[in-house]
Formats: C-alpha cells, structure tokens, sequence
C-alpha cells in the first residue's frame, strides 16, 4: 500500500514542492524507449546540434579549441561527423574549468559535482538544474529494468549515508518518500551489516551499491547462513562487476544482477536490461564513442553530455575502456548496447580495529580532500601500513600532508600507519586496467571467505 502511496501520491508531491520535472521526464522516456534505432539515433543528432552550437556561442574552451582544430558545429551533417573534433581529457577538465562554463550560465545556481573517480584525478563539473533532473529521470527509467518500481524501498550499500536527512522533515522524508536505507561503505562491521539488513527487512524493493561493496555484502550473509534478504532489483555499479561476484551474489540474493554503469562527471551511461546481455547506452542523455585500437574491438570511452549546457562535455575521454555492440537485444529497445566495460578496479581497505573502507567510496571521500594532489593511489600491503602514491600538483604542500595524517586517522583509525610516496605518474596495470586502491589484506580476506 505505501509502494503505490508514494509512487502516485507522494513523490509527486514532493516534486511539485520544489518544482522538479523529473517524473514527466521519466514518463515520457518510458515511453520512448522502444523506439527503433533509427528514431534514437536521429533524436540523439538532433540534440548533439543543439548542444555544439550552444557550446561554439557561449564556451570559450570550446570555440578556441574547435578554431584551432579547424572545426565547426555546421560540420556536423551525422553523427560519425563529431571524430573530427578535438577530445578533451580531465587534464582539460582541471586547466580549463573556468572556460568550460557557458556565458549563458553566468550567475545560475548550478550543482557541483566533484569526484576523483576511478582514475584517482579529482575534477569537478557544474551541472543547471533541467539537466540534473533529465538525468535523474533517465535513471530512474534504468532502475526499473531491474525489478524495482519506483516508490518501492532502497536499500544502499554506499558511501553516503544520508546526511542530507537532518531535522525532522528530512528524517520524514526519508522514511516516506526516499525510503532509503544505507550500509556506509566507509566503514563496514559485521554489527552494521546486521542493523542495515534489519532496516532493510526481507524484501526491500532495491539493493544497490558498488559491485565489490555489495559481493562483500553477499558474502559475509553467505558466510554467516543469512539467506533471506529477497529485494525485487539488485543494481550493482561504479566498478566492474566480475563474474563470480555476480555469482555470489545472485545466489544469497535470489534474483539476478543488473549492471549499471556511469561516471559523476556526466551520470548514467548505460546499463543492462532485464535480459543481462550488454548494456544499454543512456542515448536520450549522452553520445557514446569508442576509439579504436588494432588489439581488439575494445577501445577507449568517449562521451558527450546531451543535456548538461551549464558546463558542456564534449567527446569527453572518461577514463575507461568498452566495447560496442551493434546486435539488437531481444528486449525491442532501440537504445545502442555496449557489449561490455573494463578499467574499474578498486579494493577494499582493511583496517586494524577490523572495518572494511570501500575503496571506490574512498575516491570521493578521500582522495578529493587532498588539496594539490593530482592522482592518488593507495596500496595496501599490511593490515597496520598504507603507502600513498601521489601525483603531486602546484598546490601540494606541507598543508597537503598535514590532510592527509588528520584523513589516514579518521577513515582507517589512530592505528594505522601511513607514508606518503611522491610519483610522476600512475601507471596502468598490464591489463590496462588503473587501480585506485590496492589491498592485499582485504583480498586474502575475501577469498578466505569464499573458500
């Protein structure tokens, strides 16, 4: 009864308080999800001439760069026409963040996004508020596909915990409205699984979180013989989600896993359907590219924000590498698939009073609050010891340090002992794959869970 209450009487409430659009853009892309390919595609042209015009008006960044590449918006006549343009990097991103803003913009409330991702090099991006709520709307559209309906239950397994809740209207909210319920991934307890499973009850309407935050979830409930948490959606996310954590966790859970993925710089890319054959790129919010390479068909990730006007991102190079599809799902959607994601990695951190720090979670929560730093990578190699390498900017100071002793302390406990190594880069893992954070404890742990 409070599943349908809140679907159609409170959430709409809400949204009309504070003037959000997000359900009727959610019900209108649930109506256009089925349109053929060909229909996507020339909504997805149309909207990409849109946003460059608007960027070659109004962004300096991008009328300097594209006159210097000798390129012009009129160029673009299909959507295989944007190759000729210049990538940007998020070297560009940190340089030029100032002249990434759209002159339209100026003054504007905008959201502030900042995030260190999965490459370990904090930026941040500013996002207008039709854009956030499209987006909003277009992953409420993804959530479904994985047996969620919106209005139902979510529980979290995240790094956020719901500190926006204060007060008593904020706590009221989150009971009746957001109904959300949150395992904090910084710091996870075989106590705080138990009390965020009893707040969760047996069938919460969506588990969510980090692939390897909800496999460790799975596994410790495996381990312990709790086998009873039946949500209606398992969404797992911000990293790879490998094939026995997936099967680990369909097993305790007792539904199927969907894969969703994204990034913070532009929200959902794409994710996987009920079918769980590839994902489906989010067409009616980005433009996704993959750059060729003579090994296989994987290849680096491009991406174009189609909504965002406020701080445009154009052929914006995420970080990650995929593979496109150009088979047809047997779902009828005519949104375009990528076959598969690689290049997020991130283990977690075992501290010595025993709690489990995300290391996925630790990229917004940490490395983003050391000023100066330009990568950050933590490696793990003894319960009681961190060594953090660290790509070290202009404003890197003894300041920086001192930030990073007050943060060792207050994420991993006064127990743990750090040193800070200085690099001139990170490289990649042979695989290609960047590691934010590398533990051999938390892994050994794992397995020997598993065994």
């Amino acid at each position: 009864m409070l599943d349908n209450l809140n679907r159609h009487v409170l959430l709409p409430l809400a949204a009309a308080r504070t003037r959000s659009r997000h359900l009727d853009y959610f019900r209108h892309l649930k109506r256009t999800q089925f349109d053929p390919p060909a229909v996507v595609a020339a909504r997805q042209l149309a909207a990409l001439k849109a946003v460059l015009h608007h960027a070659w008006d109004t962004v300096p960044f991008y009328r300097r760069a594209w006159a210097a590449a000798g390129v012009h918006p009129l160029d673009v006549k299909q959507l295989s026409d944007l190759d000729a343009f210049p990538v940007v990097t998020k070297a560009d991103l940190r340089t030029h963040a100032a002249d990434m803003l759209s002159t339209a913009y100026a003054g504007a409330k905008l959201r502030v996004k900042q995030t260190s991702g999965s490459t370990g090099v904090s930026v941040t991006v500013k996002v207008d508020e039709r854009a956030v709520q499209w987006k909003a709307a277009c992953t409420l559209r993804s959530d479904e596909w994985s047996g969620w309906r919106l209005g139902q239950r979510v529980a979290k397994v995240w790094g956020d915990t719901g500190g926006d809740y204060v007060g008593w209207k904020g706590k009221l909210r989150q009971r009746l409205v957001d109904r959300a319920v949150y395992l904090n991934t910084m710091g996870v307890t075989d106590e705080r699984i138990a009390a965020f499973v009893a707040a969760a009850g047996p069938r919460p309407g969506l588990l969510f979180g980090h692939a390897h935050s909800l496999y460790l979830l799975a596994a410790k409930l495996d381990k312990k013989g709790v086998l009873n948490v039946r949500p209606s959606g398992v969404i797992a996310t911000a990293m790879v989600l490998h094939d026995y954590q997936r099967a680990v966790i369909e097993r305790v859970f007792g539904t199927p896993v969907t894969n969703r993925y994204g990034c913070e710089e532009v929200s959902l890319i794409a994710s996987e359907c009920e079918h769980h054959k590839g994902l489906h790129v989010n067409a009616d919010g980005v433009f996704t590219e993959v750059m060729a390479n003579d090994r296989d068909a994987a290849g680096k990730l491009l991406v174009t924000d189609l909504v965002n006007l406020a701080m445009p991102l154009i052929r914006y190079q995420v970080g990650d590498v995929v593979e496109a599809g150009s088979r047809a799902c047997p779902c009828g959607r005519g949104l375009p698939i990528l076959e598969r994601v690689e290049g997020r990695e991130a283990d977690y951190v075992v501290t010595p009073d025993g709690r489990f720090v995300s290391g996925i979670s630790l990229t917004d929560h940490f490395a983003t609050l050391i000023a100066g730093a330009e990568q950050v990578q933590i490696v793990q190699e003894e319960v009681s010891h961190l060594r953090l390498r660290i790509v070290r900017g202009d404003a890197f100071t003894d300041g920086s340090r001192r930030e990073i002793a007050r943060l060792v302390a207050a994420t991993f406990g006064p127990a743990m002992r750090h040193d800070v190594e200085l690099v001139d880069a990170i490289p990649q893992e042979p695989s290609g794959k960047y590691r934010f954070c590398i533990s051999k404890p938390a892994r050994d742990h794992l397995q020997a869970m598993s065994a």
